[in-house]
């Protein structure tokens, strides 16, 4: 249920963008016409007959065919065929706003479409190798008015205690602000680039024989401000960056 929710509130937004941009791509179905049949008529030109005399222009008592013309075989229609269109969604693209910052052990994203803040954490085993990169997903509980920060939290030298819906979450929840830390920069915020390419499969319906699309997780993909590409999976909630 959290995978289809996040993904129709933001396909939903990003159907309203991409409508602001222009209409969505034109599919193009190449449609095989029929032939027409062609035939052969015989024809006359100026006054030439198409009975043609003898060469010595001599008249006989003999009875002359005329030549039969010969007709071309007709020419059998090609069937019209339309492809099938392949019903597997193709990715959504877009541009969404968002806001970011990094800590000392991971990212926290706020995705505006969706008012969500997205948690990015790196799991580790006691001998500190990396085990798993956890995409966690809270709602933005953050109302104007409300304190952006708490001035009795004093961060260590060069480091920033978090604000607004960042400073809210990581306040009120030890868990994440165990597994991030302190913020390493102000929170950033930024139009990006966003896409999301969905997951599952085509099958073949056993009544209509028709093909369909089954949905499945997908994954989605959002530029930070430097460039790095980072890719959110919804069949596990793990993350990936891309630099």
């Amino acid at each position: 249920m959290r995978i289809r929710l996040i993904s129709l509130c933001l396909l939903a937004t990003l159907l309203l963008l991409t409508a602001c941009q222009g209409p969505p791509p034109t599919q193009i179905v190449l449609v095989v016409t029929a032939t027409p049949e062609t035939t052969t008529e015989t024809t006359q030109t100026g006054d030439t007959n198409i009975d043609a005399q003898s060469a010595d222009d001599t008249q006989t008592d003999e009875a002359t065919e005329e030549p039969t013309a010969t007709l071309e075989p007709s020419i059998t229609p090609t069937a019209t065929t339309t492809p099938t269109p392949d019903p597997f969604p193709t990715p959504v693209e877009g541009q969404i706003y968002v806001a970011e910052q990094r800590f000392e052990d991971g990212w926290m994203f706020w995705v505006e479409p969706v008012a969500q803040i997205w948690v990015l954490t790196i799991e580790e085993s006691e001998d500190g190798e990396e085990t798993n990169r956890i995409w966690s997903v809270y709602e933005d509980s953050f109302a104007e008015g409300e304190p952006e920060i708490d001035p009795e939290i004093v961060p260590p030298e060069g480091l920033y205690q978090p604000e607004r819906g960042f400073g809210k979450l990581w306040r009120e929840n030890p868990e994440v602000r165990e597994a991030v830390g302190w913020a390493l920069e102000p929170e950033l915020g930024h139009t990006t680039r966003y896409e999301y390419h969905a997951g599952g499969e085509v099958i073949t319906d056993e009544e209509t024989e028709e093909l369909e699309y089954e949905p499945g997780p997908g994954y989605h993909l959002v530029e930070s401000l430097f460039g790095d590409l980072f890719q959110f999976n919804e069949d596990d909630f793990s993350w990936s960056v891309e630099e």
